[in-house]
């Protein structure tokens, strides 16, 4: 059986793992357009800031390792153009390859704005090896001044990370608070938290473009309200799908422009199957398909995918959207649907939301931790919340994405049997306390 996986990273190896120890006869090849196989970008961040000593570090596996100790044949520097789902080949510049059972897992990539003179040197996006280490590069030779387009997950940790570099940093966000699934208080504690960082943040500003100096450098950045002196940009405003070259086929795209994927990883087409930041999720609120791109879904959905292709019937459960990120010592977290999300679908729900000690609040070391809930205004089913705080918003998430998977109410919540002991928790949970304080 011929197996071949467009995508070398989390999704892709994955698959190729569970394919070779189901089946040590298979012949299975992978199609990586770029150098490095098995990497944790979530980890390239903190390696430009220093937290991480070595790029290496990051890498799983590479390429030589899974052709000489698994036998899988991994291609670098293959950039696959078209895929022909009759005759069942996949082709690039001077290749091109027959497969039984193909996977796509080919990724995404940062989005680029239609900007005036985004191809200036000194303009750079961030989601592979490659790009960390331009930025790096670029940042050795003195204390600049960096610009940070977005204040996502990533655009929120590079700006953390540069800023520890000692470097200056203006952060620019569109919207009129930087975080827009968050509340307006949890946006003010991660407003001032920068503001006390030395970054610089703007917002409700739309940038428009760049321009540079006689050598093609970035020297400013354009908004629609001003101008603003940079040495370097980051654009971090989000990622798309890498499946433009899936156009002229018959596979169906969801509207994000990811693969549709059924609970098996299967395509609407048989024999061809799509896993990780190029696909679909089942999400387990609102029932409906959709575009949660996170390593975490990655390497669930690869697993699936490749057990269902070698022939061990194993479906993907879903997500509930859950999400955790750092800044300085301010930690957000979320899982289920945001607000916008419930405004945009119309349902009918309520909030409740509450800033309660982490531990007990006699106990040495106590932080204020920031819950959101909201809920069903019928069935007081759960549907979502986000958290802040220093300290305990790992463990209140986890918690929430678990009452989330399986369909719990806020009832449900407040029954849990969790773990108490002054250093760790306090009587009833600060999740708990949040849910009962909605009556």
């Amino acid at each position: 059986m011929k197996y071949v996986i467009i995508g070398g990273d989390a999704a892709g190896m994955s698959a190729a793992m569970q394919i070779f120890r189901h089946q040590q006869d298979a012949e299975i090849t992978v199609l990586e357009r770029g150098e490095h196989y098995s990497y944790a970008q979530c980890g390239l961040p903190y390696w430009i800031g220093g937290a991480i000593s070595s790029i290496d570090k990051l890498i799983a596996r590479d390429a030589n390792t899974y052709r000489t100790k698994y036998r899988i044949d991994a291609r670098t520097n293959h950039d696959v153009q078209s895929i022909d789902t009759v005759n069942k080949t996949v082709s690039g510049e001077n290749f091109s390859i027959a497969f039984d059972r193909l996977l796509i897992a080919s990724g995404a990539s940062p989005i680029i704005p239609d900007w005036e003179n985004t191809t200036l040197t000194g303009i750079h996006t961030l989601k592979t090896i490659d790009d960390a280490q331009k930025i790096a590069g670029a940042l050795e030779r003195k204390q600049q001044t960096i610009t940070v387009i977005g204040a996502g997950a990533i655009g929120l940790e590079v700006a953390e990370n540069l800023r520890k570099k000692q470097h200056g940093v203006i952060l620019i966000q569109r919207s009129h608070q930087l975080v827009s699934d968050l509340s307006k208080d949890m946006n003010e504690q991660l407003y001032n938290k920068a503001q006390s960082e030395g970054i610089r943040v703007i917002l409700n500003e739309q940038v428009t473009g760049f321009s540079g100096n006689e050598a093609h450098f970035v020297t400013t950045v354009h908004t629609n309200v001003q101008q603003i002196e940079t040495d370097q940009v980051i654009i971090a405003v989000g990622i798309r799908p890498n499946t433009t070259f899936l156009e002229n086929t018959c596979i169906a795209l969801h509207r994000s422009g990811a693969v549709r994927v059924d609970p098996y990883m299967q395509t609407n087409i048989p024999h061809v199957y799509a896993a990780g930041d190029c696909a679909t999720q089942f999400h387990r609120v609102s029932e409906r398909a959709t575009y949660f791109p996170l390593g975490t879904h990655a390497n669930k959905q690869g697993r699936v995918a490749g057990l269902n292709m070698c022939g061990v019937h194993k479906s993907f459960s879903g997500i509930v959207g859950t999400q955790i990120y750092q800044f300085f010592d301010l930690v957000v977290g979320r899982s289920g649907l945001s607000t916008k999300e419930l405004d945009d679908k119309a349902y009918d729900y309520q909030s409740v939301e509450a800033t309660l000690p982490h531990i007990a609040p006699y106990y040495p070391g106590h932080k204020p931790i920031s819950i959101r809930l909201h809920y069903d205004a019928t069935t007081e089913r759960i549907l979502g919340g986000e958290f802040l705080g220093t300290a305990g918003v790992d463990k209140r998430v986890d918690v929430l994405a678990t009452a989330l998977h399986h369909g719990a109410t806020m009832e449900t919540i407040e029954t849990l049997d969790l773990s108490y002991a002054p250093p760790f928790n306090t009587v009833w949970d600060p999740l708990q306390q949040t849910a009962r304080r909605r009556k």
